[in-house]
């Protein structure tokens, strides 16, 4: 599995500056987390299905990024950060799922690299049906507070998902920060040039415990009648924001492998459930 090394070395490297010419690694108000979170588990998933690569090779499935889908029920809408879908149409583009990688950013090493070059390619392409919708989310800071809210939004996902076809596989990917201290940008929100930076500090590994706990609590479901996430998996951070290297947390609090959140076995459930609910397309 590349994508949680892939997110914490991109995460390594500041973002674009903010107004005040600030670089920050993570930033609440920007997607780059969930945009490389995203395309490593579509990158996993690739690796891990050979039906999903069979479906690449004939054509007959596309990428779509920041993929808006719509409940048939209630007609509520929610922006979702990657989608894999049937084309709608004759794919009238040439950019590739692989080329996400330069576009985001991305230094991939050696095996990174070879194994994406491996890969066939796959459109980014107006989006009909979807099969597999994935959110990635990420509490980085104010841990506590922020549950209601990770809650609400993952939640409302897979409902959003199941509500526009009880078929696609929905995906949620969660990222937490076990660092002891971080520099917010909310906190920092101003010209840091001969400032000292306000330091957040956290009660780790409790605060980090909270998030998975209440993780936890949303719905997943086994069959396509349930409500809930097809799949949960979540990685764990440290994060100091501060431009210090970002570092995967492999011991606990973080999921254990074979724990049903840990990221290797979410890749190879989605994987599983791909290759036996769409080998009939």
């Amino acid at each position: 599995m590349y994508g949680p090394e892939i997110l914490s070395r991109f995460l390594s490297q500041p973002g674009p500056p903010d107004k005040y010419g600030n670089a920050w690694q993570y930033h609440s108000r920007s997607d780059r987390h969930s945009k490389v979170g995203s395309w490593g588990v579509a990158f996993d998933l690739l690796m891990t299905s050979s039906l999903m690569r069979r479906h690449a090779s004939a054509g007959k499935i596309v990428v779509g990024v920041n993929h808006t889908m719509t409940d048939y029920a209630t007609g509520r809408k929610k922006d979702l950060d990657l989608v894999i879908a049937r084309p709608s149409g004759a794919p009238t583009t040439d950019r590739m799922f692989s080329n996400l990688a330069e576009r985001y950013g991305l230094d991939l090493n050696h095996n990174e690299s070879r194994a994406l070059a491996g890969l066939p390619e796959l459109p980014i392409a107006p989006v009909g049906a979807v099969l597999v919708a994935l959110e990635a989310k990420a509490c980085m800071t104010a841990h506590v507070k922020s549950l209601p809210r990770l809650y609400d939004e993952l939640n409302s996902s897979h409902l959003c998902v199941h509500g526009a076809s009880r078929q696609a596989l929905a995906i949620a990917y969660v990222q937490v920060n076990l660092a002891d201290e971080f520099m917010s940008p909310v906190v920092n929100n101003r010209a840091m040039a001969g400032v000292e930076p306000e330091v957040t500090r956290h009660h780790q590994p409790r605060d980090t415990q909270r998030v998975l706990d209440k993780v936890a609590e949303i719905p997943r479901r086994s069959a396509a009648s349930e409500n809930g996430f097809d799949a949960v998996g979540i990685t764990v951070l440290n994060l100091r924001n501060d431009g210090s290297a970002v570092h995967l947390v492999n011991g606990s609090p973080a999921p254990a492998p074979g724990d049903n959140f840990h990221y290797g076995s979410m890749i190879v459930r989605m994987a599983n459930e791909y290759d036996t609910t769409f080998a009939q397309i």
